[in-house]
C-alpha cells in the first residue's frame, strides 16, 4: 500500500510544480519572508505542521492537506481548515482563517474551498490554481461585484421570462452555486437570454473572460452574430464593448446572405490569462477538448467534422470565469459523455447550462436546474404555437411486413446497390421496426404521402398557401435510401416540379445553403431529413411536421417538435398552429405525452474497450459484472460474424462457435479461470474481436406488399392531452349541460336570445378556450367535420347541439342568411336598404352579432358612412333591426 510520503513525491508535487510552484522544504527565514511562489512543505502553525503552505508575494495564500491515495480528500478539508485557523500572523478571514484558500489533495482528486464568503462552498477542481490565478483572486472584491450586478438595470427589450431567468441564474450565483441549469422551450430565445446574462456579468466583473461552448461549427458562428447583433447599451452592439473570440469557420458555416470576418481567439489568452482581459470566447466543444487532451482524446458529433490541425495547449484552470454549455442535453455515447464532462471539469469557472430538452446526466452534472420555461407556459403566454395531431394509421408501420411464398422481390446489396429479382420459396415477415432498415414497402409510403396531399390541399384551400412541410425519413444510406425514396415519390404524388420537394441531410451538397433556402424562399415547400433538421435550426414558417421515422428518444423527439413551435414569418404571418403527422397510428403521441420531463436516455455503451473489460475481470474488479457486460458484447458479435469468423474463432474456442462459448462463460471462468483467461487475455484474440469478418446483408423491395391506411384528427386540450373526435365532443357535452346554469353566456344562447350580443359571444368564447380541454372553435369545428361530415359549423350550432341532440348543425352562412330572411319577410326593402342589408350580411357572417359600435368601427361598414347614415337609411328603426337580427341568429 503506497504511503503518504510516496503519495506526496510522486503525485501531489508534481501537480504543484504543473501549476507553478516549487516545491520546497521549510527553513526558519521563510516564517518572516516567505519565498514567491513556493509550496513549503511542513509549515509550522499553532495546529501542528501544514503540509504544504502556498507562499507568494511575501505572504501565505494557503494550506494543503495531503492523504495517502487510498484516502478520500474532500472529507479531509477540516483538518487545511484547522491548520489555517492556526496561522495567526497577519488580519483573519472572518475573524478565524489565516490564509483564504484551503485545499485537500490524494494526489488524484484536488479540493478547494475558498473560505472569504460564508456562501462559498468547497469543490472539486482538475489541478492547482497557478500563483497568478490565487493573486487574481484576491484582488477581486466578490462582494462589491455581486452588489453591482444586483444594481444593474434590466434591459426591457427583454420578455418578462428572460429576465426571470437572468434573475434566477444571478441569485444561484450569489447563493455561492458554481453549476446552475436553465431550461427554456426550442424557439423562446435561449441565447439571447444569454447573451444578455454575460453582458449583465461581465459590467458587474462576476465573470470577465467567458467561454461559449456550442457543438456544431454552424451554431457557434451563430451565437457569434447574436453577440455582435445585441444592444447591449443604448446605441453600442455587445461586440463594441466586448471582444468577441471565435475559432475560425468555414463559407458553409456562416451564411451566403450575411459573411462577417471572424475575430479568431489568441491562443495567447488561453495559455496566459491576465486580470484586465475581458473578453467571449465562442467554439465548439469538440476544438476546446482538441485543445485540453490531444486528437485523441476529440469529441465526435454526427453531422460534424472534426478539424484536423488543433493545437494542444496548456491551458490553466482559471482562464474562465464563466462557461455556458448550450444544448448541453446531447445525446453523446459514453465514451464522447467522458470527455464532454472532462472537458467542462478542466475550468475552475461558473458553468451555466442550456438546453430545451434536460436528460437526467445533464440535470445530475449542473446540480441545480435554477429556470424552467416551459412549452405549454410559452403557448400560453402567446411566444410560442401549440400543435393539433393527425394520426396516420398503417397496418405495415404497426405491425410490419409479410410476405408470402411464392411473392416476388428485389433483394438488394446495400453495399453496391446490386439488385437481384427473388421469388421466395418460403414465406418471410418483418416486425414494424424492421421498415425501412431491413425491408421497405413502396405501396406504404405511397398512401401515407397520399393522405398528407390530402391534408395540404385542404390546408392550401383555407389558408391560400401550400404548409411548408417537413418530413423525418428513417434514413439516408446509399442504396437503400428512405429519404430518396419519399422525395421521389413526394415529387410525383404532389405534381409541382422537380425544386417543390428537396432532400436535406448530411449527404447532400452544402446542406446549410439549402437550410437557408427552406427557410428563406419559397421553394422548396416539402423537405425530407434524417437527423440535419432535428434541432439548432430556426424556420419559422413550418406548419407541418410529419413523423416517418420512428423515435425512442424523448429529448430527440421534442427537439424535432420544436421545429415547429415558433410564431410564423414572413410566408406563414398567421400561423397560430402547426399540424403532427404520427404515422404510427398516434403511438409516438401516446408514449411521449407519458414520459417525464427530464428522462434518462440510453447510450452506447463504447467507454471500455473489450481489453480493458477483459484486464478488469483478470484484475477482479467488480468481476461478476464485467463478466457479465462481456458476455453480452460477444454475444452481439457472433450474430453478426461470417462463416471465415468461426474459422478464425476456432483457434482459441470449440469450432469457433463465440455465442455458445460466451453462454457459458460464466462457469468456464469458475470452473476454468486461468485457462479462460489466457484465451481472452491473448492479443490475437483481442484483436479478432474487433476486427472478425461479419456477415453480409440484403434490404427487401416488397413491391408486392399492400398497406391498409388511414387518418383523422386527434384533437389536443389545453392540458396536452389528445382526444378522438367523438371523445372531443362527448367531452364539450357533458361541459355544456354541466356548465349551461352556471355560464351567462351559454345560459343566454340557450335561453334568453333576446340578451345574445358581440359582448355574449365573446365571453362564450373565452369559457370555451379556458376549459380543460380547450374548445376553441378550430378545434370543435374539426371536431364536428370528421362526425358529421359537415364543414363550418358555427359557434352558435355546436352549443346548441351540444345542448339539445335535435339541433341543426348549420354555418354561419346558413344561419345569418335565415335570421336575415325571417326579419325583413313581408318588408319591401329599398335598393339602399337592400345594400346595407348586404353589408351587415358580410359582417355577421364573420362575428355572428351586431351592435351598435359595429357601425363605426367596422371598415365595411363605417366606411359607407357608419351609424349614422344607416339609421336613416332605414327609417331610425336601426336600432329595432340589429336587435330582431341578434335574436333571430340565435333562435335557430
Amino acid at each position: 500500500m503506497e504511503a503518504e510520503a510516496i503519495t506526496r513525491k510522486r503525485r501531489i508535487d508534481p501537480k504543484l510544480v504543473a501549476a507553478g510552484w516549487t516545491v520546497a522544504p521549510y527553513q526558519p527565514a521563510q516564517s518572516s519572508s516567505p519565498p514567491t511562489a513556493t509550496a513549503v512543505e511542513e509549515w509550522p502553525t499553532a495546529a501542528g505542521p501544514a503540509d504544504y503552505a502556498l507562499a507568494d508575494q511575501g505572504g501565505l495564500r494557503g494550506v494543503v492537506e495531503a492523504k495517502k491515495v487510498t484516502i478520500g480528500p474532500q472529507g479531509v478539508l477540516t483538518q487545511a481548515e484547522r491548520y489555517a485557523r492556526g496561522i495567526t500572523s497577519g488580519s483573519l478571514i472572518r475573524g478565524e482563517f489565516g490564509v483564504p484558500f484551503l485545499y485537500s489533495t490524494n494526489g488524484e482528486q484536488i479540493y478547494f474551498h475558498d473560505v472569504r464568503r460564508e456562501q462559498n462552498r468547497s469543490r472539486l477542481v482538475s489541478a492547482f490554481h497557478t500563483p497568478a490565478a490565487l493573486t487574481e483572486m484576491l484582488s477581486r472584491d466578490s462582494d462589491a461585484e455581486l452588489a453591482a450586478l444586483a444594481n444593474a438595470r434590466v434591459n426591457q427589450r427583454l420578455r418578462d421570462y428572460q429576465i426571470e431567468a437572468n434573475q434566477a441564474v444571478e441569485r444561484a450565483i450569489a447563493e455561492g452555486k458554481r453549476k446552475m441549469l436553465v431550461t427554456m422551450a426550442t424557439g423562446t430565445g435561449k441565447t439571447l437570454t444569454t447573451v444578455n446574462q454575460v453582458h449583465r456579468l461581465m459590467k458587474s466583473g462576476v465573470a470577465r473572460r467567458v467561454l461559449f461552448l456550442v457543438d456544431r461549427r454552424v451554431l457557434a458562428a451563430q451565437t457569434v452574430r447574436e453577440f455582435a447583433s445585441f444592444e447591449a447599451e443604448p446605441g453600442l452592439k455587445f461586440d463594441k464593448i466586448y471582444p468577441v473570440y471565435s475559432q475560425a469557420f468555414r463559407r458553409e458555416d456562416l451564411g451566403d446572405d450575411a459573411p462577417f470576418d471572424a475575430n479568431v481567439m489568441p491562443a495567447s489568452l488561453l495559455t496566459s490569462p491576465q486580470l484586465g482581459d475581458a473578453f467571449v470566447y465562442v467554439t465548439t466543444i469538440q476544438r476546446m477538448s482538441m485543445n485540453l487532451f490531444g486528437g485523441e482524446r476529440a469529441l465526435k458529433i454526427a453531422d460534424e467534422e472534426i478539424d484536423a490541425a488543433v493545437e494542444q495547449l496548456d491551458i490553466p484552470i482559471h482562464a474562465f470565469d464563466l462557461i455556458v454549455a448550450d444544448e448541453c442535453h446531447r445525446g453523446y455515447s459514453a465514451k464522447d459523455r467522458a470527455i464532454w464532462r472532462d472537458t467542462l471539469d478542466h475550468f475552475d469557472a461558473i458553468k451555466v447550462g442550456l438546453t430545451a430538452t434536460p436528460a437526467a446526466h445533464t440535470v445530475a452534472y449542473f446540480e441545480n436546474l435554477v429556470y424552467r420555461y416551459e412549452y405549454e407556459r410559452a403557448v400560453r403566454e402567446g411566444y410560442l404555437v401549440d400543435y393539433d395531431v393527425v394520426k396516420i394509421s398503417s397496418d405495415i408501420r404497426i405491425n410490419g411486413v409479410f410476405l408470402r411464398e411464392g411473392e416476388q422481390v428485389d433483394q438488394v446489396d446495400p453495399e453496391t446497390g446490386t439488385k437481384q429479382l427473388d421469388l421466395l420459396e418460403d414465406e418471410r415477415s418483418f416486425d414494424a421496426s424492421e421498415v425501412e432498415r431491413k425491408v421497405t414497402a413502396p405501396d406504404s409510403n405511397r398512401k401515407i404521402l397520399h393522405e398528407l396531399k390530402r391534408y395540404a390541399d385542404e390546408f392550401e384551400t383555407q389558408h391560400g398557401r401550400f404548409p411548408k412541410t417537413l418530413i423525418f425519413a428513417v434514413n439516408d444510406l446509399p442504396h437503400i435510401s428512405h429519404a430518396d425514396q419519399l422525395v421521389a415519390m413526394a415529387r410525383e404524388i404532389f405534381g409541382r416540379g422537380e425544386d417543390f420537394v428537396a432532400k436535406i441531410t448530411g449527404r447532400v451538397d452544402r446542406p446549410l445553403q439549402h437550410i437557408r433556402e427552406f427557410r428563406n424562399r419559397p421553394k422548396p415547400r416539402i423537405v425530407v431529413t434524417v437527423d440535419l433538421l432535428t434541432t439548432g435550426v430556426d424556420i419559422p414558417d413550418l406548419e407541418f411536421l410529419v413523423f416517418l421515422r420512428p423515435v425512442k428518444s424523448r429529448i430527440l423527439f421534442e427537439q424535432m417538435l420544436g421545429r415547429g413551435t415558433r410564431l410564423g414569418g414572413d410566408q406563414a404571418r398567421d400561423k397560430d398552429r402547426f399540424v403532427v403527422f404520427d404515422c404510427f397510428d398516434g403511438s409516438l403521441m401516446a408514449y411521449f405525452k407519458n414520459t417525464t420531463g427530464i428522462t434518462a436516455e440510453p447510450a452506447e455503451s463504447d467507454n471500455k474497450s473489450n481489453a480493458q473489460i477483459i484486464e478488469e475481470i483478470w484484475q477482479n474488479k467488480d468481476r461478476d459484472y464485467n463478466v457479465r457486460r462481456l458476455v453480452k458484447r460477444l454475444q452481439r458479435i457472433a450474430k453478426s460474424m461470417n462463416g471465415e469468423a468461426y474459422q478464425l474463432f476456432a483457434a482459441f474456442i470449440p469450432d469457433g462457435d463465440l455465442g455458445d462459448w460466451a453462454s457459458k462463460l460464466q462457469t468456464l471462468l469458475r470452473t476454468s479461470f486461468m485457462p479462460v483467461m489466457k484465451i481472452l487475455r491473448d492479443p490475437v484474440f483481442q484483436d479478432l474481436l474487433e476486427h472478425y469478418p461479419r456477415g453480409g446483408r440484403t434490404f427487401v423491395v416488397a413491391s408486392s406488399a399492400v398497406d391498409e391506411v388511414s387518418s383523422g384528427w386527434l384533437i389536443r386540450g389545453a392540458t396536452g392531452r389528445e382526444y378522438r373526435p367523438e371523445d372531443y365532443l362527448m367531452a364539450f357535452t357533458e361541459f355544456v349541460r354541466d356548465e349551461g346554469e352556471k355560464l351567462d353566456a351559454i345560459s343566454v344562447l340557450l335561453k334568453r336570445p333576446k340578451s345574445w350580443n358581440p359582448e355574449t359571444l365573446t365571453n362564450l368564447r373565452d369559457a370555451l378556450s379556458r376549459a380543460p380541454e380547450h374548445f376553441t372553435e378550430a378545434n370543435l369545428e374539426r371536431a364536428f367535420r370528421a362526425k358529421y361530415g359537415k364543414a363550418l359549423v358555427d359557434i352558435i350550432s355546436m352549443v346548441k347541439h351540444a345542448a339539445l341532440d335535435t339541433a341543426p348543425l348549420l354555418t354561419a352562412h346558413e344561419r345569418v342568411s335565415a335570421a336575415i330572411a325571417n326579419v325583413t319577410a313581408g318588408r319591401q326593402l329599398t335598393d339602399e336598404q337592400q345594400r346595407w342589408m348586404n353589408y351587415i350580411e358580410q359582417h355577421l357572417i364573420e362575428n355572428l352579432s351586431i351592435d351598435r359600435e359595429d357601425f363605426n368601427l367596422i371598415p365595411i361598414l363605417s366606411a359607407r358612412g357608419g351609424w349614422g347614415r344607416a339609421n336613416r337609411v332605414f327609417d331610425h328603426q336601426l336600432p329595432e333591426l340589429i336587435e330582431r337580427l341578434n335574436e333571430e341568429l340565435v333562435a335557430a
